[in-house]
């Protein structure tokens, strides 16, 4: 709820509330208005053309989505209106405000417009005052106390990770960070291999090391876009010379995974269409994480498609084609991707593995070869007109393959070594569903059975036929009985039945409705006191209720407790 996104979003809201108060629009309707926008602007803004598809999909799952919470807030807001005009205010509290705000998605400007069509104003104090102890919740949270820079030596960061992981370096200065009562420390290194956090790619580990002594280095950050190394402890000899070493394995797995997310993006456009844009992304040395922009759920199909391309490029072994220093213009004249929104200089670094040409400063594997093998693991929604594909490579790729191939053996093993597996978990799966149902039918029988059973042992008293009954049963079969007898018994009634199951017991308590109506009396009130007896409590409507508790004994008491309570 932020930033330039939110504006529009803020808009199309305000749109949308608009429709639904006066003029009855109770579904989506700005999305159906489109084609006049682009008929009108088009011309000036080709993109509306081009991304037609994708902006009507966003525009009515946004509207969709704020329409299923409005009849709520709105509804909330007319009770906080009525409440301040009963009170003869002329002003809503900010906090209330803030709720429906941070609840409902409904921004400050829509409900002062809300209440200002009702002669109101907001107190925006109050709701700026909930806004920061909001942020002070979340500063806390994450509270963290920083020291000052000791500086040993004056320099810049030369970073040379795209081509060594391994450099002689100089710590130029450090400082002590304390968060959450965690202890680190933050190195700035005159010349260093490790990558740090950037562009959705992990920052590395590895070792800071010399002679005497050698330091872990626990990630590397990126500030001011500075490189920052963390470590738990600081060198005895922060000024001595050392060689910074990366994590070999940890690095060329984000490289495979990076370079993977290059490829994937390729594939989606070629799958789906060139709708598609990068939306986020995440690479670590375990898995990739890869957002773009399409309406709707990617089907097992195109996912299919889009492996298969994937692995197809891995098996060409394209080599890695980089270009430093290039001039954005050059690149854009190379047909490189950018990601939308973001910023770039005069000169940027271009990655190109075949066809696949993109604007990145991450690192990549030399060739797509050395990716090995990529598989999709899942599919998403993680916005409005963003989907979510998560997938693994090389050896991560080669352990989900085989736990898949553990998993079929041992169902395999399971239908006696069935060639045809789905046709034998069908075949099974279809004689459960129909034992299933013999067993409801058999166990519907018995219900019947035991509810003509308990009709006869009703005792009348005072013209209310009165049932009461113990014996090892499902709570939920007593339940069906209860109803049954409630429907088949003309006239006054009380069914107090004591059931046990699995070692536990259960009291139910059913009322005729004249027993509530007229002689006020409450299964619920009644089945809570008489739950005492057996350790534990209930309750539910006045004229049907259960306790459960813990001790069977004291069930044949609490039965007895039910019709002394109805003092019939």
């Amino acid at each position: 709820n932020a930033k330039a996104g939110y504006v529009i979003r803020r808009i199309l809201r305000r749109a949308v509330r608009y429709g639904y108060t006066f003029l009855g629009f109770q579904e989506a309707f700005m999305y159906k208005l489109l084609p006049t926008l682009i008929n009108e602007m088009g011309k000036a803004y080709p993109e509306l053309e081009a991304q037609k598809v994708l902006i009507s999909k966003v525009m009515k799952e946004e509207e969709e989505s704020f329409l299923r919470t409005l009849a709520t807030g709105i509804n909330l807001l007319d009770g906080v209106i009525a409440e301040t005009k009963k009170r003869g205010a002329s002003v809503v509290d900010g906090s209330q405000a803030f709720m429906l705000f941070d609840t409902y998605g409904f921004p400050l400007d829509l409900t002062e417009l809300i209440c200002a069509e009702q002669g109101l104003t907001v107190d925006t104090a109050s709701f700026n005052e909930e806004m920061q102890k909001q942020k002070e919740r979340a500063r806390n949270a994450a509270s963290v106390e920083t020291g000052d820079w000791v500086v040993i030596r004056e320099g810049e960061t030369r970073f040379v990770g795209w081509d060594s992981l391994e450099a002689e370096c100089h710590i130029l200065r450090y400082r002590k960070v304390v968060q959450k009562k965690h202890t680190f420390f933050e190195l700035v290194l005159d010349v260093t291999p490790f990558y740090a956090e950037m562009g959705g790619q992990v920052g590395d580990r590895g070792v800071l090391a010399n002679a005497d002594e050698k330091i872990q280095i626990t990630d590397t950050r990126r500030e001011n876009n500075l490189p920052i190394h963390i470590t738990e402890k600081l060198p005895v000899k922060p000024e001595a010379e050392f060689t910074a070493k990366v994590d070999r394995e940890r690095r060329h797995a984000s490289e495979a995974n990076h370079t993977a997310t290059h490829l994937l993006d390729q594939a989606l456009r070629q799958v789906l269409g060139t709708h598609v844009e990068q939306k986020g992304s995440l690479v670590t040395s375990d898995y990739l994480r890869f957002d773009f922009s399409h309406f709707q759920k990617v089907t097992p199909e195109e996912l299919r498609r889009v492996e298969r391309i994937v692995n197809a490029h891995i098996r060409e072994d394209l080599p890695l084609n980089e270009y430093r220093e290039l001039p954005i213009e050059e690149a854009r004249k190379m047909g490189a991707i950018a990601l939308f929104g973001e910023k770039y200089g005069d000169k940027v670094r271009v990655v190109r593995f075949g066809k696949s040409v993109e604007l990145c400063g991450g690192c990549h594997a030399k060739s797509t070869g050395r990716i090995g093998l990529f598989h999709i693991v899942a599919e998403s929604s993680v916005a409005a007109g963003v989907r979510r594909i998560e997938a693994v490579t090389g050896k991560a790729a080669e352990e989900a393959l085989y736990v898949m191939q553990d998993t079929l053996t041992a169902m395999r093993e399971l239908m006696n070594n069935a060639k045809d597996l789905p046709a034998m978990v069908k075949k099974a799966l279809d004689d459960n569903a129909e034992l299933k149902r013999k067993v409801e039918t058999y166990v519907k029988e018995k219900e019947e059975q035991l509810a003509a059973k308990l009709k006869d042992t009703a005792e009348t008293v005072n013209g209310v036929k009165v049932i009461r009954y113990q014996m090892k049963i499902p709570a939920d079969v007593v339940k069906n009985i209860a109803f049954k007898i409630a429907n088949d018994v003309p006239g006054s009634l009380l069914f107090v039945f004591g059931s046990i199951a699995a070692g536990k017991p259960t009291l139910t308590v059913m009322l005729s409705k004249d027993l509530v109506a007229e002689h006020k009396l409450d299964a619920g009130r009644m089945v809570r006191e008489a739950a005492r007896l057996i350790q534990g409590g209930g309750g539910g409507a006045p004229h049907f209720a259960t306790a459960g508790g813990k001790n069977p004994d004291g069930l044949n008491a609490a039965i007895e407790k039910v019709i002394e309570l109805a003092a019939l």
